[in-house]
């Protein structure tokens, strides 16, 4: 990829999940890549923001930097979800626009729809409604930045784009059951059923809900063709377009793991939205690309990393 030849980027979030692939997918196009930790400059204050685009001179600038997790780690810190991601934001934006970056990609999360819209999402449905309760604090934040580069783009002639995400998993992810989204949760649920020889591992809800799952490393190669060719002020959906039950994610968890037990469904918990995967179509047309890697696939991958650094990866916060 020539474009991406010596060219100069900077990853926030780019030692996290997602944003340390994204790092290893521009280096070996060739790219100039910069990942700045937190303990040297904090996005919350728009002054470190300025300093590193000062000292580093991007020209394409990718903020995957987010402080998020599970359905506890939103009932816990609310109030720090909200805060954190929304100054960063800002900050990271604006000091792009300042530093006069050329290409500005913001990365997005697919809560930020309406919380009751159910079916295939479509990016013209992203005001259609207000956001579900438990993830309006962090979800609002995420659509403020697709805002804030339209009135740039409108002000300031300022490009940046916005992508919306589905739902991920693989290595690298956060398996800490307090911090833990549901594949990395059943990856664990089950490779630790098979390691215990335990006769049965308990899943929540009904298994009846539909979901969407993007491996992580595809969606860095999404994120990665968005910035080189992607150019609307429209924010671009990324995902698979493939809808998973619960019970068949974790019936191929399960066969991922080699576990032979049996599931016990925990009907008690609830199943949330019953429906909820993204409209690729866009994302097809716009970047003549579609995700590689299938959920088996992914997940034997996966749950081969894990068993590999286990310890480390039930700590991950």
């Amino acid at each position: 990829m020539a474009f991406w030849t010596n060219k100069r980027v900077v990853v926030t979030g780019g030692a996290g999940f997602l944003g340390s692939f994204v790092v290893d997918k521009l280096r070996t196009a060739g790219a100039q890549v910069f990942v700045p930790r937190k303990r040297d400059f904090n996005f919350v204050h728009l002054s470190d923001a300025q300093r590193c685009f000062q000292e580093q001179k991007p020209e394409v600038v990718i903020h995957a930097a987010a402080y998020y997790g599970g359905i506890w780690i939103n009932q816990v810190h609310p109030g720090k979800i909200y805060f954190e991601n929304l100054i960063m934001g800002a900050n990271v934006i604006e000091a792009a626009r300042l530093a006069n970056v050329q290409k500005f990609v913001g990365i997005g999360t697919a809560c930020s729809y309406p919380g009751y819209l159910e079916g295939e999402l479509k990016e013209e449905n992203l005001w259609d409604g207000p956001l579900h309760d438990s993830v309006r604090n962090y979800g609002l934040t995420k659509k403020m930045m697709a805002v804030q580069c339209w009135a740039y783009r409108k002000q300031y002639d300022f490009n940046g784009i916005h992508l919306i995400l589905t739902n991920l998993y693989g290595p690298g992810d956060s398996y800490n059951p307090e911090r833990s989204h549901v594949a990395a949760a059943l990856v664990r649920k089950f490779v630790e059923g098979k390691l215990q020889n335990s006769p049965t591992v308990e899943v929540w809800g009904t298994g009846k809900p539909i979901r969407e799952f993007l491996y992580v490393e595809d969606c860095a190669e999404a994120i990665v063709r968005a910035a080189e060719k992607y150019d609307d002020v429209t924010p671009l959906n990324i995902g698979t377009g493939v809808g998973t039950s619960i019970k068949e994610l974790a019936e191929t968890t399960m066969s991922a793991t080699g576990y032979e037990g049996e599931i016990v469904w925990n009907s008690d918990k609830p199943d949330g939205q019953f429906k909820k995967i993204l409209d690729v179509s866009r994302m097809a047309e716009a970047l003549d690309w579609q995700a590689p890697t299938d959920l088996h696939s992914g997940l034997v991958r996966t749950v081969q990393w894990y068993l590999q650094n286990k310890e480390e990866a039930d700590k991950k916060w």
